[in-house]
């Protein structure tokens, strides 16, 4: 059985336009099969760096389709999961009732998430929140509704790694971003976020793991895949649509980035560097 309850706004128009292009871009193509054939073995090994055991009060921010949230719940978290996409969110509720996980399932916006302060035993996020556009707002939400003595976990994918990569070449011809967004890749930074926690947190815990992927047996396989299904390639694309040269440029450099690292692999396969974020929320900490 899963619940659905209210959705929640920021009253800022300025925000709430940029959030509404952020929730249009997830939802196009199709992320819940990235999710599905990639990037799904990502939440349970969050889920056990985390130890979620039954009874913990849960939260995971910027859920998707539920990847880590719904291993959270099958471990006997009472989870509540949420996304800026209700279009993900559907998918999620289909996924939980099919392997019978019973949580609960919000739109709210990471940067302005709709509880109260000091009530999660865990809050946590599987490549979610880094994509939030101001990142001290994601962080400083994740801490506020973390009780003292409360874990944070998150799973990033870092700057020098595929995905960081693949940013790095679609940032020039991706749309300009708002002044203050920052580069979804810096929370894979353990520098980064040392920076956005601070002292708030204790007993902090990085680790640089890496995603095995299979799914791609030639450089273009990649790129054909990403293109058609995952929503910041494809609002990158659409910003370049009229200019054949640039979308031949692109194609040609995320064809070079997946060709090295296949080549780099074993047997066809891809690693794809992400990093692995545990800590304590400080009992001292004032949020």
């Amino acid at each position: 059985m899963t619940t659905t309850i209210s959705d929640s706004h920021r009253t800022d128009p300025a925000d709430q336009a940029l959030k509404q292009r952020h929730r249009a871009m997830w939802a196009l193509g199709n992320y819940p099969a990235v999710a599905d054939e990639i990037v799904g073995p990502l939440g349970p090994v969050l889920v056990d760096a985390l130890r979620i055991e039954p009874g913990q009060h849960v939260l995971d921010v910027a859920t998707g389709s539920g990847s880590a949230a719904i291993p959270a719940a099958l471990n006997g978290g009472r989870v509540t999961a949420t996304d800026l996409t209700p279009e993900l969110l559907e998918v999620g509720r289909r996924h939980a009732a099919q392997r019978d996980a019973d949580l609960r399932w919000q739109v709210a916006d990471a940067e302005a998430l709709p509880f109260q302060n000091d009530t999660f035993d865990t809050a946590m996020s599987c490549i979610g929140v880094m994509f939030a556009p101001h990142h001290q707002a994601g962080a400083d939400e994740l801490v506020r509704v973390t009780r003292a003595g409360g874990r944070i976990g998150l799973v990033n994918w870092t700057p020098e790694g595929f995905i960081g990569q693949m940013f790095a070449i679609m940032k020039p011809y991706a749309p300009t971003p708002p002044p203050g967004v920052q580069p979804p890749p810096l929370w894979g930074s353990p520098d980064h976020l040392d920076a956005l926690f601070g002292d708030r947190v204790t007993d902090v815990r990085v680790e640089r793991r890496t995603l095995t992927v299979t799914r791609f047996s030639a450089a273009e396989d990649f790129k054909d895949f990403f293109k058609a299904n995952y929503g910041p390639t494809i609002v990158t694309y659409r910003n370049i649509a009229d200019d054949p040269q640039r979308v031949a440029d692109l194609d040609r450099a995320l064809d070079d980035l997946a060709r090295r690292h296949l080549d780099a692999g074993d047997g066809g396969a891809m690693e794809w560097e992400y990093l692995l974020y545990t800590a304590t929320k400080s009992p001292g900490s004032t949020n």
